[in-house]
């Protein structure tokens, strides 16, 4: 039987995790104090995913940049595609909050949309 020792992310307690595996499987998740721990370190085990977190450049905006994040997560092992393609993008201001940004990023399915407004700069 294989062991897995991880620290949680599903809350701010930061419980230490034991994930046991048997021919790639989950057998058990000891040491979370709540169920979200539980369930990530099955999954993370597993199938890693991750939410995108980081900005778009924007022209014509009242910032030089806009937040972005994924809509869902992502393969973890598609992060750093996803922030290369989203560092060589520039928008046109206005954004909207929760507009698409950037459609099925790295093949994944998932939308990157704007986590902030940004509006026109005046001149």
């Amino acid at each position: 039987m294989e062991k897995r020792n991880l620290i949680c992310i599903g809350c701010p307690m930061g419980c230490p995790l034991t994930v046991e595996l048997s021919g790639g499987e989950v057998r058990s998740v000891t040491g979370n104090t709540c169920k979200r721990g539980a369930v990530y370190g099955a999954k993370e085990v597993t199938n890693p995913t991750r939410i995108v977190t980081t900005t778009v450049r924007v022209l014509g905006g009242t910032g030089p940049v806009v937040p972005v994040k994924t809509a869902a997560d992502v393969p973890k092992q598609k992060v750093q595609e996803c922030v290369r393609l989203l560092k060589s993008l520039t928008v046109q201001a206005p954004v909207q909050l929760h507009q698409v940004i950037l459609e099925n990023v790295a093949g994944t399915g998932v939308n990157v949309v704007a986590a902030k407004k940004m509006e026109t700069k005046v001149k």
